[in-house]
């Protein structure tokens, strides 16, 4: 037999509790995001950070690698060079015009390398100069985003010590209207967090919204909303389940 006290507990009653619970985990829900999603922009940050060093890595051996080449180009001239000097001797003491003929073939080849080196040198250091460019940016790019990255972690930190407070806040309200929905239906609130946890947004109770449901957005019917909003009874959306609050709930959740 029900007791004299459950007895004066309307439907109103527990619809104006079940809001105020939705209200306070909706919060709850919006802290634990805010936390969630900023050790995530840390981490980016740190990724992209470790990313923009490795790329300066692979510039750095890039331009090795085109000094290196640089350099080889330059002793091949040096080469090139001493060996038209030690050509343009030996034609001195040839002996026929063949001779001298394949000597001044050699000079013309050796000249033709000198030629061919200077144009890879000047190739070559184009592209250091561009990979210079791009180590240039690319430090630029690390500082200003280990600054970001420093403020980044100092708002952290700022937020956390913040929302640890709310977090705990909320978590005991929660806890008590809990308790109190419990006190006087046990199976509503068992039927509310089994709702919240089949959806991400954790919402259970929702309003109308433009006469639609403002968890699924499907049109509720004229006749469905005006039994809403006489809170004589529980009310489900027959298209996602969850439990249909009118407009003004809010304000009569506020006096409860």
């Amino acid at each position: 037999m029900a007791t004299a006290t459950e007895k004066e507990i309307t439907v109103e009653d527990k619809l104006k509790s079940l809001f105020r619970l939705q209200t306070i985990d909706s919060e709850l829900d919006q802290i634990v995001r805010l936390k969630g999603e900023l050790p995530m922009e840390v981490s980016d940050l740190e990724d992209e950070i470790t990313g923009l060093e490795t790329r300066t890595h692979k510039i750095d051996d890039e331009l090795t690698h085109l000094e290196e080449e640089v350099s080889k180009k330059k002793n091949s001239i040096k080469e090139a060079e001493a060996l038209i000097k030690k050509y343009e001797k030996q034609q001195n003491n040839v002996k026929n015009n063949r001779e001298y003929d394949a000597l001044t073939k050699e000079i013309e080849l050796q000249k033709l390398e000198i030629q061919l080196s200077e144009k890879k040198i000047y190739d070559l250091n184009d592209g250091v100069k561009v990979q210079k460019e791009f180590m240039k940016e690319a430090k630029e790019h690390i500082k200003g985003k280990k600054k970001e990255l420093e403020n980044k972690k100092v708002e952290l930190e700022k937020i956390i010590t913040e929302t640890d407070k709310d977090e705990e806040k909320h978590h005991k309200q929660s806890e008590k209207v809990q308790r109190e929905i419990k006190s006087f239906d046990e199976r509503m609130l068992t039927a509310y967090l089994r709702i919240r946890k089949n959806y991400k947004n954790g919402l259970a109770v929702v309003k109308i919204d433009r006469n639609s449901c403002g968890g699924c957005y499907n049109l509720i019917p004229p006749q469905r909303q005006s039994e809403i909003s006489q809170r004589k009874k529980i009310i489900i959306c027959e298209h996602c389940g969850r439990i249909l609050v009118d407009t003004e709930i809010d304000k009569v959740a506020e006096k409860k």
